[in-house]
């Protein structure tokens, strides 16, 4: 089998909880500038040091597509695998193996065990190291959203892939190992189970009601801003204090259709009654996390 290190990803289901998870050793290899820093950690030491920033492009994992798509030196958004993807691309397509079961499984034990193919992206959102995605107009954040589309729509190309997730961890407290502004992009073989049971909710309140779960969300006090097409609001039942969602005016089933998306600020520890049950507590009431959102947002 070899060191861990040296294993192939996984993922294992439980039949008990019924979730897949990603076992991937080679996450445990990620640097992060993070812990490297210091006081004495000058803007100029960042840059030389960071593989995402403008010239340093030979330091990275292969390029997928940039924008604008061109060989040159210069570019605003890069698009590339990850170093050390929690996937792997590699690995045999498992549309034509699955359920692969575990090698010395009990019987009737109902664990299941797939090759841990699949993709784990990089978006670089700026090629400058100081600045964040909040830094970008209205006109660039739009690109790196038409970035993570495009990619979605590469993606789901592969018969093999059931699910997409983009997601951006800011800061070292949410999980990103650096410091340059970068999403992710994570393509699975399988629909985790708090998907699917999302999707089994939203498709049981459509046989009840004939409507859409999200579409007839209501947004009295929990509405944050609205525009011509999308509309801010904190979730009725939201499980993390100020989690927003940011929901189009017009049905839409995929992101790549640009459907909305969720943003969930990592303010409170995931602890031991979450973890047990799945169960969250949340200590800031929706319509409190709306009215606070608002005055930010009139204030700027």
């Amino acid at each position: 089998m070899g060191s861990p290190q040296g294993r192939i990803p996984e993922l294992r289901k439980d039949s008990v909880t019924n979730r897949w998870v990603i076992f991937s050793p080679a996450r445990a290899k990620r640097p992060s500038d993070f812990k490297s820093k210091s006081p004495t950690t000058t803007q100029t030491q960042q840059q030389q040091d960071c593989p995402f920033c403008l010239g340093h492009e030979h330091q990275c994992a292969p390029e997928i597509f940039r924008v604008p798509p061109s060989s040159g030196p210069h570019w605003k958004i890069r698009v590339i695998e990850n170093l050390y993807p929690a996937l792997s691309r590699t690995l045999a397509d498992p549309s034509a193996q699955y359920p692969i079961l575990n090698p010395n499984p009990n019987p009737g034990s109902g664990v299941k065990v797939l090759g841990g193919f699949g993709f784990h992206d990089v978006v670089i959102e700026t090629p400058v190291h100081s600045v964040q995605l909040s830094d970008l107009s209205p006109q660039e954040v739009g690109e790196v959203l038409l970035a993570y589309k495009k990619r979605i729509e590469q993606l789901s190309t592969h018969d093999s892939i059931k699910f997409v997730q983009v997601f951006k961890n800011h800061g070292a407290s949410a999980g990103a190992s650096m410091s340059h502004s970068h999403s992710q992009i994570l393509a699975l073989p399988v629909v985790p189970a708090d998907v699917s049971a999302r999707l089994d909710s939203m498709n049981g309140f459509f046989h009840e009601t004939g409507k859409c779960s999200i579409c007839e969300v209501g947004v009295e006090d929990l509405l944050i801003d609205e525009s011509t097409h999308f509309f801010a609001i904190v979730p009725f039942a939201a499980t993390f204090p100020f989690e927003i969602w940011i929901i189009p005016r017009h049905h839409s089933s995929h992101f790549h259709e640009l459907d909305g998306a969720k943003i969930i600020p990592q303010l409170t520890v995931v602890a031991g009654f979450e973890i047990g049950t799945g169960c969250h507590i949340n200590p800031v009431f929706p319509e409190d996390a709306a009215k606070v959102l608002r005055e930010v947002q009139n204030s700027e």
